[in-house]
């Protein structure tokens, strides 16, 4: 797909704009409604399978051969998208997120080549201490983008991302609720972050934007 387009969908160009100016102002942004709600319910029914079936994995901390499960970090699992295998729904949110990232190389210029995803279930009381999503030996992930596939989801659910938004231990922060349809986005280098414990399954779609090696 070439670069410098972003296509046919005019539906697309408002929302993917939207991303675009936060990433580009404060470096991060949660946008409500960034999926129709049929899409995302239809993501959710995939995600809730894929787990009945066993199809997820805990979740571990690090990369490569240093790569290993830590339940004082983190107990979460995951399940890795595979484009070759992707269904109807996966595959309209990978056209989304190529889009998105057209937009965000033609006004912001990153240079990103790729966006690598995964399902992610917190069970009752699973959380992820406070983190950085860009690996210190490696700068390749650029951009963190999180859709949220809980229905009615209250605040006393828990499970809110909490956002640092300065380095720094008495960082101020800011609680997303991880509410159907809401796509969270921000520069996954300078942004701290942690999932506060959930009080019930909580569902997302993570995945990240990487530049070329």
């Amino acid at each position: 797909m070439d670069d410098e387009r972003l296509g046919d969908d005019l539906d697309l160009i408002e929302p993917c704009q939207a991303v675009v100016d936060a990433l580009a102002g404060r470096g991060w942004g949660a946008f409500p409604g960034f999926m129709e709600p049929e899409e995302v319910r239809e993501l959710a029914r995939e995600c809730r399978t894929l787990w009945d079936a066993g199809g997820f994995r805990h979740a571990g901390v690090g990369r490569g051969e240093l790569l290993h499960v830590n339940a004082d970090v983190r107990t979460d699992h995951i399940m890795w998208l595979d484009p070759e295998l992707a269904t109807p729904a996966q595959l309209r949110w990978h056209e989304r997120m190529e889009k998105l990232r057209l937009a965000i190389n033609r006004d912001l210029y990153l240079g990103l080549a790729d966006y690598e995803g995964h399902f992610a279930i917190y069970p009752p009381g699973s959380f992820y201490r406070r983190h950085r999503d860009q690996f210190r030996e490696n700068g390749l992930r650029t951009i963190t983008t999180i859709l949220y596939l809980n229905k009615e989801w209250r605040l006393e659910d828990g499970g809110q991302l909490r956002l640092y938004l300065q380095s720094g231990e008495e960082s101020p922060y800011v609680d997303i609720l991880p509410e159907a349809g809401t796509l969270v986005s921000f520069l996954s280098g300078p942004f701290l972050h942690e999932v506060l414990p959930a009080g019930r399954q909580r569902m997302s779609l993570t995945g990240w934007y990487r530049k070329r090696m």
